[in-house]
C-alpha cells in the first residue's frame, strides 16, 4: 500500500515537471516570441489620421526600436 502512494506521488511530480518544461520550451520558441512582439507593438505601426509625415516617421522609428528590443536584437 505504501509503495502505491510513493509511486503515485512520483508519477504526479514527473508529469508536472514534464508539462512545465514543455510549456517553457513552447513559450520561448522564436516563433511565439515574434508573435507576442508583433501583437504588442502592432498598434504602433498603424497610420493615425491627421498627423504629419515627420511625426509618423518618429512613431514608426520608436515602434521599430521597441519591436527589436522585444525580440532581443540589439
Amino acid at each position: 500500500m505504501n509503495w502505491l502512494r510513493i509511486t503515485s506521488k512520483i508519477l504526479v511530480f514527473s508529469t508536472f515537471i514534464f508539462l512545465c518544461l514543455t510549456f517553457l520550451k513552447n513559450y520561448n520558441s522564436p516563433e511565439n516570441i515574434e508573435k507576442r512582439c508583433l501583437l504588442k507593438f502592432e498598434k504602433d505601426f498603424k497610420n493615425p489620421l491627421g498627423i504629419s509625415i515627420d511625426e509618423l516617421d518618429q512613431i514608426l522609428e520608436l515602434a521599430d526600436n521597441n519591436y527589436l528590443k522585444c525580440m532581443g536584437i540589439p
